[in-house]
């Protein structure tokens, strides 16, 4: 009991992270998700395999009560990043430039698709193999390595590219501002 309490312990902050990804940067509705998910993997244990990091199949529960929530709601969460609560954006005091480009790239991110969101946030952020990904994911490897692919470039479209949307900068006693 002691290990299985232990092992979800050690994953909440990944599964936070892959949450509020997932759900645009929503705390509430990213919580209710990590709570819902570790509720079923407790209450489904036994089925889990015991080989290997249990991270994976966490999100693999993860993504599958998503995607049934999703389906219920008939929509994909996306939002503008004017909605996006204050914990969204970065920790760490940066300057007005960096923040600038922290929130530039949160507002890229959510512009791609959740499928493509999904994988870049499993392989890129949390460090899973595309295998790994491909069994949270539910979808074969090859599918995993084309989204990814799909993501960086549509990623780099929109923050380097044609597609780049860039909030209006104000300039006000010398100082610039996201307005």
């Amino acid at each position: 009991m002691a290990d299985r309490h232990q092992l979800l312990t050690e994953q909440i902050p990944h599964l936070r992270r892959y949450a509020r990804v997932l759900h645009a940067g929503r705390m509430a509705d990213a919580d209710d998700l990590v709570q819902d998910t570790l509720e079923r993997a407790v209450n489904k244990w036994g089925l889990w395999r015991g080989v290997g990091s249990v991270r994976p199949w966490l999100f693999s529960i993860m993504h599958n009560l998503f995607v049934d929530h999703c389906a219920v709601r008939n929509a994909q969460a996306t939002e503008s990043l004017d909605d996006l609560p204050d914990a969204a954006h970065p920790v760490q005091a940066a300057t007005q430039e960096l923040h600038f480009e922290a929130l530039e790239l949160l507002a890229a991110l959510q512009r791609l698709s959740v499928p493509l969101r999904e994988v870049l946030l499993l392989v890129a952020v949390e460090g899973l193999s595309y295998t790994e990904a491909a069994k949270a994911l539910g979808v074969p490897t090859g599918t995993v390595m084309s989204r990814l692919s799909r993501a960086r470039s549509q990623l780099w479209q929109l923050t380097n590219g044609e597609g780049a949307q860039r909030p209006a900068l104000r300039v006000i006693d010398g100082q610039r501002s996201v307005g």
